[in-house]
């Protein structure tokens, strides 16, 4: 039995929209990189045989995992108003050294992106602000040693 894979709405659709684009256009681009790699001859020695057979892996990989993740999927969706830190919140924390904020969304793992502002509730932020409520300090656990944050907004919309 594989894990609960925590989606936002946007999140499911953007994995559904990939696999669609891997199995009906992807796969097909692939596959005729293959052919026309076999037709120039000998593929024992063709690296562009080869790089096509690594794509062809790597494709057929992806909607392997996409599938899993669609098929153990849970949404995640917004339960009225609440002060408390869950997923698909988004919140807004201050450092409290630096007074610097961030802005982030709590989202499964399938659909992290720290660069985006999607942090998963597996990471050591997601699991510190998980619960906690407007306005309280979080102590957070990082390489460099401990770091706090004040929530300063939460939205559950």
């Amino acid at each position: 039995m594989h894990e609960q894979e925590f989606l936002t709405p946007e999140g499911l659709k953007k994995l559904e929209d990939e696999l669609e684009f891997l199995k009906n256009i992807r796969r097909a681009e692939v596959a005729k990189r293959l052919h026309d790699a076999m037709e120039e001859g000998e593929v024992e020695e063709n690296p562009e045989y080869e790089d096509a057979k690594n794509e062809q892996a790597f494709v057929e990989g992806r909607i392997l995992t996409i599938e899993t993740i669609l098929a153990n999927a849970v949404l995640i969706e917004p339960k009225g108003p609440s002060n408390e830190i869950r997923l698909g919140s988004k919140v807004t924390i201050t450092e409290v050294a630096t007074d610097e904020k961030d802005h982030y969304v709590i989202v499964g793992s399938a659909e992290a992106d720290p660069a985006g502002g999607k942090i998963s509730n597996e990471s050591p932020l997601g699991k510190a602000l998980l619960g906690h409520k407007l306005h309280e300090e979080v102590t957070v656990v990082t390489p460099d040693g401990p770091a706090k944050y004040k929530v300063s907004h939460i939205s559950n919309k």
